[in-house]
């Protein structure tokens, strides 16, 4: 009987939940790109601190 009974905080899946799998892969997409984006960004920001540090007149 818990198997059938839905929380009140999750509403019922609209057109039967077709379209929810593919609203999780464009979002899983999504989170991937900026994760890979901010990474990539993060890099360049140490790589442009150690190549200002590199050539600084000390």
């Amino acid at each position: 009987m818990s198997e059938t009974v839905r929380h009140q905080n999750q509403p019922a899946p609209e057109g039967g939940g077709a379209g929810v799998e593919s609203w999780k892969e464009k979002g899983v997409a999504l989170r991937a790109f900026f994760y890979i984006f901010g990474t990539h960004l993060f890099a360049g920001f140490v790589w442009l601190l150690f190549y200002v540090g590199e050539n600084a007149h000390k």
